[in-house]
């Protein structure tokens, strides 16, 4: 099982890249606004030379408006969402017979946790884009930023299948684990709409340099900020519980403390100020919405440096990247 999980990494990686590839073409030959595009009827005219004698005549029933201009782009756009079907069901895949073959729940260290992130990621876009398919453009960064975690995980954490810690068996591995992989899925997926929505925004400023370039074929500044408001709104409560809560929780029944002032305790609890001040200043009108989305990246580079940083290049009482835990 644990080399089929292998494998269906390997495969899971190339459909995502698949994926990626096919938004890229939408991305660069799909038209602007081909999604929600509205049919217009011809426009009412005046008949006469002027003055009292003018008569207005609706347009005919059976007069056909001008059909849009055909988006050669739409289709591939379409066929990388039924690649990223394919991605997400292989991605379960390697999830499970992780599992299956360590026998155990499969985020035990870095590497299955960054697998673990990735699929609810995953499984959160292919929310958003089926609720909002006016978002689909997203694809392409939402799909590249997949590509890059799954890629580290297997260049850079990838552990052999081996038992738990001693410190992770309870029941609490489960309850704040899971929590914690929730909430970073779901902020994964949020820092894509934040990232474009400023790059959009300057690109409505009139900046043409780049990545300002990139805005000319993503979704409206608003939509790109309210969807980003929605993400960091839900992950927030399952973040906060997660981390401050059932973590210190844990801590306290296996460590006899509640809180140690660990490096990855001291970075999560950076992580959830910053957050908090995201959403504080997304609810406060005098502050800029630009500013607040600047606020909600810095808190997804905590999130990495949480995950990376700490993991790879600082000891503590969570130091299990490469031992069989997170």
């Amino acid at each position: 099982m644990a080399e089929l999980s292998d494998q269906l990494m390997a495969f899971t990686v190339l459909a995502y890249l698949a994926a990626m590839v096919c938004y890229a073409a939408e991305y660069a030959f799909g038209n602007r606004s081909h999604i929600g595009r509205a049919a217009t009827r011809p426009a009412r005219r005046l008949v006469g030379a002027g003055g009292p004698g003018e008569v207005e005549v609706p347009p005919a029933d059976d007069v056909v408006p001008p059909a849009p201009p055909r988006d050669r782009g739409a289709l591939l756009g379409l066929i990388g969402v039924g690649l990223t079907w394919l991605a997400f069901a292989l991605h379960l895949g390697t999830v499970v017979t992780r599992g299956v073959a360590a026998h155990r729940m499969p985020w035990g260290n870095m590497y299955e946790f960054i697998l673990a992130v990735t699929l609810v990621g995953s499984a959160v876009w292919l929310g958003v884009i089926t609720r909002k398919p006016a978002v689909r453009h997203l694809g392409l960064f939402t799909a590249l930023a997949l590509v890059v975690l799954l890629g580290a995980a297997g260049l850079i954490a990838y552990t052999p299948v081996s038992p738990l810690v001693p410190a992770l068996n309870s029941y609490w591995y489960i309850v704040h684990v899971s929590t914690i992989i929730l909430a970073s899925g779901i902020l994964l997926i949020g820092a894509v709409p934040a990232a474009m929505f400023l790059i959009r925004a300057g690109y409505d400023q009139g900046k043409r340099n780049f990545p300002y370039t990139l805005g000319a074929k993503v979704p409206p500044a608003e939509l790109l900020e309210r969807l980003t408001f929605r993400l960091h709104a839900f992950a927030f409560p399952l973040f906060t519980f997660g981390a401050l809560i059932a973590g210190p929780l844990w801590a306290e029944a296996s460590w006899g403390r509640y809180w140690a002032w660990d490096p990855k305790e001291v970075w999560a609890f950076i992580s959830w100020v910053v957050y908090a001040a995201y959403l504080h200043a997304r609810a406060t009108p005098s502050v800029k919405r630009t500013t607040a989305t600047w606020i909600a990246l810095l808190g997804f580079v905590t999130m990495l440096m949480n995950l990376f940083g700490v993991n790879l290049f600082f000891a503590g009482l969570h130091s299990y990247a490469n031992a069989g835990g997170m």
